[in-house]
């Protein structure tokens, strides 16, 4: 065999050993997530606002004030910490926001939630005792949004971005739940 063919064999064995090491200390690349990634944008002239978080299903299992207790700060979604990015100032709840990426944390509560934007970015959802990452003192903004109760269920956790009344809202619904949260772009923006 000569030396190219050789190496070649070298290269794909090390990305072969590579990719299953991966797989099996990191994530299996090779099974569906039984929490998948997701992104959703909104786009309107030269606003663009994106969200990334992981969508849980709810699998016949009671959400909030159950998988997802009452009054305790909540990851919002799965896995990874969820981000929220805007590319303008924004108002979010009549409060100002710069520009810039945030990680999204909520407190569900019976008929209200708690929705915290924070400076830091965090790499995880949750700590190793199942703890939420999130640090207070990186809050920047942190507002009460009423829930609505949904007459079909949602059995996969979802954030959207709804404008359909001419005012920009990101939602986020499971279960029986959902929330949505005013944004406004700031005219002057702080850039």
């Amino acid at each position: 065999m000569n030396t190219f063919l050789k190496r070649i064999l070298i290269i794909l064995t090390l990305v072969a050993v590579g990719l299953f090491l991966y797989s099996y200390f990191v994530e299996n690349i090779f099974s569906k997530r039984l929490s998948p990634k997701d992104n959703v944008e909104y786009k309107l002239n030269d606003l663009q606002v994106e969200v990334f978080y992981n969508r849980p299903s709810k699998k016949g299992r009671e959400i909030f004030g159950g998988l997802v207790p009452y009054n305790q700060v909540w990851r919002t979604g799965a896995n990874e910490a969820t981000t929220f990015e805007t590319n303008k100032s924004l108002y979010v709840k009549g409060i100002a926001i710069p520009k810039g990426i945030y990680t999204l944390w909520t407190v569900p509560k019976d008929s209200s939630w708690q929705v915290i934007f924070n400076k830091k970015l965090y790499p995880w959802g949750v700590d190793e005792q199942m703890k939420p990452m999130r640090e207070p003192q990186h809050d920047i903004l942190e507002i009460e949004v009423p829930t609505e109760e949904l007459n079909t269920t949602v059995e996969q956790f979802t954030i959207g971005f709804d404008n359909t009344t001419g005012d920009l809202h990101l939602t986020m619904a499971w279960d029986k739940t959902k929330i949505a949260v005013p944004l406004t772009v700031i005219k002057d923006s702080i850039e």
